[in-house]
């Protein structure tokens, strides 16, 4: 991945004049659905709707966040720059930035020293590398992780308040660690899948691991959770995993139901969700599914909705106005979330996408 990749995502986000902050990995409890009224412009170029661009201290692959007139996006620097000759792993730095949301300007720059050794910049872990999670705010606070080397949280000046490392395992793949920290009240819940095979929730004051749920199942486990209202008016923080999708509570980490999915040995994107229901849509091993949420213990026979063969490689859909959309080898789809029936679906006009 090259530095103008990064520089690319920030100008995609942030070139209109949309004013609504977008505090996690895409936005509103992961939907990727603004609630900005204002429309965000169809068209972008170097002449077109361009309002700043930024070159940063590093390559990175997680997405930026909004944050008042502030925006935080991580990236990493010192190693793994080349294939080739990736250098030094001591050379490492993960890298919290804050920038202007109005200029672009960058405000400051906090690294982070890597915990050793980390996974070798190479293979398909090379697609991604060592920057892969979003960043999560509060509006007071900022919080990421970096794998191995643990969570942090800075306050919106940048000044460090803690760090806490959750684990410190690699992915047996070697396909590294992506999944982005959330929050719920007064914790912040980190999908340690690659480092502990865990979910841990931590006091977002002071960075105290507060719950741990360890489980094999996690392996092979890349999404971020969404919280979902369930029955009963509980809320449920919802993952999909390799063959299953998870209900936990999100004040202890405990699982409170499951349901079969798809039939895969990992599970890369996220589900998303809205009023109760729960989408999943995987690319590896394919198939889709949609699960009412809530209930206890196996749901499968009584809260699955519907099932299909839909595959979209390891992005993570998008729901709008009861339609679901998703995007593999340059083709973009669309599906009814009522049914799972097929809309349309189109070969864009160049290249594939990639897209969170």
């Amino acid at each position: 991945m090259q530095p103008q990749i990064a520089v690319f995502a920030l100008l995609i986000l942030f070139s209109s004049s949309v004013q609504a902050d977008w505090m996690r990995f895409r936005g509103p409890n992961g939907s990727g659905v603004s609630d900005e009224k204002q429309a965000t412009p169809e068209k972008w170029s170097p002449q077109q709707n361009l309002k700043w661009k930024v070159a940063l201290p590093g390559h990175g692959s997680s997405s930026p966040i909004i944050a008042g007139d502030k925006v935080f996006i991580t990236c990493w620097s010192g190693y793994g720059l080349s294939r080739n000759d990736p250098g030094d792993q001591k050379d490492l730095r993960r890298h919290l930035v804050c920038l202007d949301r109005k200029t672009g300007k960058i405000l400051w720059d906090r690294t982070i020293e890597p915990v050793l050794p980390e996974d070798v910049y190479t293979g398909m872990f090379a697609e991604h590398g060592y920057a892969s999670h979003t960043p999560v705010s509060d509006g007071k606070n900022v919080y990421a992780y970096f794998g191995k080397s643990g969570a942090v949280a800075y306050d919106l000046d940048g000044n460090k308040l803690w760090q806490t490392i959750v684990g410190d395992e690699l992915d047996p793949r070697r396909w590294g660690s992506s999944s982005s920290p959330i929050l719920y009240k007064d914790l912040l819940i980190v999908t340690a899948t690659a480092e502990s095979e865990a979910l841990v929730g931590l006091d977002k004051k002071t960075g105290k691991e507060v719950w741990r749920q360890e489980s094999s199942g996690f392996n092979a486990t890349w999404g971020t959770p969404v919280l979902v209202k369930g029955s009963e008016d509980e809320t449920d923080l919802v993952l999909g995993v390799p063959y299953e999708i998870w209900g936990m509570n999100p004040e202890n980490g405990k699982l409170r139901w499951y349901c079969e999915a798809m039939d895969t040995d990992t599970y890369c994107s996220s589900v998303i969700t809205e009023y109760g229901v729960v989408y999943g849509i995987e690319g590896r091993g394919g198939g889709s599914i949609a699960v009412k949420a809530g209930g206890k213990g196996d749901v499968t026979k009584t809260n699955i909705l519907w099932t299909g063969r839909d595959a979209n490689r390891i992005e993570t859909p998008v729901m709008y106005q009861g339609r679901i959309y998703f995007f593999s080898r340059g083709i973009v789809n669309c599906i009814d979330a009522k049914t799972g029936e097929r809309i349309f679906r189109g070969r864009l006009d160049s290249g594939d996408s990639v897209a969170t």
